[in-house]
């Protein structure tokens, strides 16, 4: 299994685990779904009180994105300026990034062209999107992108390809 660390901050944001479409050769997108976390549950081997019966003990089990969840990504939120202003200093930073792992200055150009064709299609749907840190939290760092497909109830992740690095697990 490989995962995907982000190149700036090192936070893990997805593995190839999940089913990787690779949209417009500068972005991933991966289908997600909603899981059910149980509570734990604790013996402690006592007997339950008589109150405790009575109250009833709330089940804390909940509905989670299986995504979301399992890299603790962290929401946040932007309006269309800040997060214009993000994705501005983002892209300066991968495009280093990119220059120092050794990428011809072909292969920049490609990434900077199809990334700002990619960057104008999520400005335009912009107000569809949840956004989410890596688990750091690092404002430096990738923001993944959630949204819903057409059928409303399927949900998806996007990430940018060029700002993860594989690591072999």
């Amino acid at each position: 299994m490989i995962i995907f660390k982000d190149i700036i901050t090192g936070d893990e944001i997805i593995s190839d685990s999940y089913d990787l479409k690779e949209v417009d050769g500068v972005a991933y997108e991966v289908d997600c779904a909603m899981i059910v976390e149980d509570a734990v549950h604790v013996d402690t081997g006592a007997n339950a009180s008589a109150e405790e019966a009575e109250e009833g003990v709330e089940d804390q089990a909940i509905k989670v994105n299986n995504i979301i969840y399992s890299f603790r990504l962290q929401s946040t939120s932007f309006d269309k300026k800040g997060y214009l202003t993000y994705l501005k200093g983002y892209m300066k930073a991968v495009k280093a990034a990119l220059l120092e792992s050794g990428s011809s200055e072909e292969e920049v150009k490609d990434f900077e062209t199809k990334a700002q064709g990619f960057a104008k299609k999520i400005i335009g749907k912009f107000k569809d999107y949840e956004f989410y840190t890596g688990e750091s939290m690092n404002p430096d760092g990738m923001i993944v992108l959630l949204n819903y497909r057409e059928d409303g109830t399927t949900p998806y992740i996007t990430v940018w390809k060029h700002g993860l690095k594989g690591m072999k697990v």
